[in-house]
C-alpha cells in the first residue's frame, strides 16, 4: 500500500523545454555541444557545490561576450509555464490527508528563484508538502543512489510503501532498485494531475 508519494518538480509540475533550451544555449554560445568542464560545473551548480556567483562567473570567463543577465536568461531558459490545474490536484491531495507528500527535485538556485518571481503560487505549492528537497540545498542530487536513502531515512521510510514520480528513466530506475514503486511519467502524454487514473492498480 502506498503511503507516500515523492514528485519531481520539472516536467511534473512546472512544464520544461529541454530540447528547446539546448538548441537555444548551443545557438547562443556557438557551440556544437557541453564541454566535459561545462557538464561538471552545471552538475556542482546543481548540487549546490558552488556559488550562483561561482557559476556566473565560469561562464562569462569562457563566454565573455554575454552579460551576466543574458547568462542568466539563457540558464532558464527551459523553465515554462506552471498549469493550475495541477497546484489543485496537489492542493486536494493534502486536503485528503491520506499521503505523506514529499518534493525531489535537482533544481539549482538560478532555477528556483525565476520560479519564487514568475509563478505566484508557489508559497502554496510548497507548504502543500511534508518535505521540500531541491538538489542544490541538500548537496545531493539524482540519479545518486545517496539522495534516495537520504530521503528514507529522513522521513522514516519504508521503500515499497513509497511512490516516486519523475520524468526521467535514469532518476526512476534508481528508485526501483531501491524497491519503490515509479511512474516514469511522459510529460507528453501524461499528466500527474491524472495519477489516479494512471496509476490505480497501486491504490
Amino acid at each position: 500500500m502506498i503511503k507516500t508519494i515523492i514528485f519531481d518538480f520539472g516536467n511534473v509540475f512546472i512544464n520544461l523545454d529541454i530540447e528547446g533550451a539546448m538548441k537555444h544555449t548551443f545557438n547562443e554560445f556557438e557551440i556544437d555541444g557541453l564541454s566535459e568542464e561545462m557538464i561538471a560545473f552545471n552538475s556542482f551548480y546543481e548540487q549546490g557545490l558552488i556559488s550562483t556567483e561561482e557559476f556566473i562567473e565560469f561562464y562569462t570567463e569562457n563566454f565573455p561576450k554575454l552579460s551576466n543577465d543574458e547568462l542568466i536568461d539563457i540558464w532558464n531558459f527551459m523553465l515554462k509555464d506552471f498549469p493550475e490545474h495541477r497546484l489543485e490536484f496537489l492542493q486536494q491531495l493534502r486536503n485528503n490527508s491520506k499521503y505523506k507528500l514529499i518534493l525531489l527535485s535537482n533544481t539549482n538556485e538560478l532555477h528556483i528563484d525565476w520560479v519564487k518571481e514568475q509563478v505566484p503560487f508557489y508559497e502554496t505549492f510548497k507548504n502543500c508538502f511534508d518535505a521540500f528537497y531541491l538538489s542544490h540545498e541538500i548537496n545531493l542530487r539524482k540519479p545518486n543512489q545517496d539522495i534516495f536513502d537520504f530521503v528514507i531515512s529522513e522521513n522514516k521510510l519504508k521503500a515499497n510503501e513509497c511512490l516516486f514520480i519523475d520524468d526521467n528513466a535514469d532518476n526512476c530506475k534508481t528508485a526501483k532498485s531501491l524497491g519503490i514503486e515509479t511512474w516514469h511519467i511522459n510529460p507528453e502524454t501524461e499528466d500527474v494531475s491524472n495519477l489516479f487514473k494512471i496509476k490505480s492498480d497501486l491504490f
